[in-house]
């Protein structure tokens, strides 16, 4: 089973993940409207681009926006909670052997203090995302069956990590979880609402352009929106 899912299964939940990003991506573009948005964009793409830029940096930055600075306890789990699930992959000393034995890939190690703190505030930020969601009417409202699954799925690969390099029961068996958990998040990233990967930067960028070429950005040029 290990020689399996770090073989032909980890080969295909990555060309799924990265050709399912690439098809969200593309398809996010050609579904602009060609009055509202391609006609603009065209004609002033250097500035839009510089507004879409700044867009996304301001999201990206914990409360470099007024949306963040509006919900102090919001923003820290948030961001605690992304920072958990983009860093740990790519960074725990764990995975960046593996990475560089599967993937010939060798990215600079976290130290094992920081990964450890991290999994940490992962699972309080989890905890809180959680609660709110069954706490809070207006959350609880729009939460449905795909959420939960959503979340299960990006919790999931934290849990069974925990239990295996803490060897926790069967090792062996955790470890295969860990590892099936995470290739399944990965594949279930394009076709979920987990897609906001990368969706967030074009549908953030695409604000700011909106909001540098048609809301006010061009007020007092000749453009004629």
């Amino acid at each position: 089973m290990y020689d399996f899912l770090t073989g032909p299964m980890l080969y295909l939940s990555l060309a799924i993940f990265i050709g399912g990003c690439i098809w969200r991506v593309v398809w996010y573009i050609r579904g602009l409207d060609q009055k509202l948005d391609r006609v603009a964009y065209k004609a002033h793409l250097e500035h839009g681009l510089k507004h879409a830029a700044r867009s996304v940096i301001a999201f990206i930055i914990p409360f470099g926006s007024h949306t963040w600075r509006a919900k102090p306890a919001m923003t820290i789990a948030t961001f605690f909670f992304h920072f958990a699930i983009v860093g740990i992959p790519l960074f725990a000393p764990a995975h960046t052997t593996l990475m560089d034995q599967w993937l010939w890939i060798a990215p600079l190690s976290l130290p094992q203090s920081v990964v450890d703190f991290l999994i940490l505030m992962f699972f309080i930020s989890a905890a809180f995302l959680i609660l709110r969601r069954v706490a809070l009417p207006e959350v609880r409202i729009l939460t449905n069956w795909q959420d939960v699954m959503v979340l299960a799925i990006t919790i999931a690969p934290f849990i069974t990590g925990v239990l295996a390099s803490t060897h926790t029961g069967d090792y062996q068996f955790w470890l295969n979880m860990h590892i099936f958990c995470g290739e399944v998040m990965l594949i279930a990233i394009p076709f979920t609402k987990l897609s906001h990967f990368v969706l967030f930067f074009m549908s953030r960028g695409q604000l700011g352009m909106d909001f540098g070429i048609k809301r006010g950005g061009l007020k007092g040029t000749k453009f004629a929106w």
